[in-house]
């Protein structure tokens, strides 16, 4: 598992190319949260907007997760283990008056970042006139 990587997959990439194409700015493998020990794949901070880029099989995808037969007790206490840190973060994000955007690895690209600009834009827009 040590050679899995953590961050920088190919999903995670193609995701971060299309926002940047399209004029969006974002950081990257950020702790958007004090105290909480989690790193963001992408974060928007202005907007307060954070993507997770998940894999179907780490994260238990509803449509596509599976588990092994090989060492099956361990697999299943790990990937539940994976789902509860999920549910955690998304908590603790939200509770700091964040949007949490979550893409699956089988999702389309296009229609992550059409997902993710709207949300960005939208909450530019309201914070600006919060300002004012």
């Amino acid at each position: 598992m040590q050679r899995q990587k953590r961050a920088g997959t190919k999903p995670e990439i193609d995701l971060r190319r299309e926002l940047y194409r399209r004029g969006l700015r974002y950081r990257v493998q950020q702790r958007p949260v004090p105290g909480l020990r989690r790193t963001i794949d992408v974060v928007f901070p202005g907007p307060k907007v954070a993507v997770e880029s998940m894999g179907c099989f780490w994260h238990s995808c509803p449509a596509h997760g599976t588990a092994p037969k090989a060492n099956a007790a361990w697999w299943l206490d790990k990937l539940a283990q994976n789902r509860k840190r999920d549910a955690d973060t998304a908590s603790a994000l939200v509770e700091a008056g964040w949007l949490l955007i979550v893409v699956w690895e089988h999702e389309s690209v296009t229609e992550a970042a059409d997902k993710i600009g709207r949300a960005v834009r939208s909450r530019l827009s309201v914070s600006r006139r919060a300002r004012r």
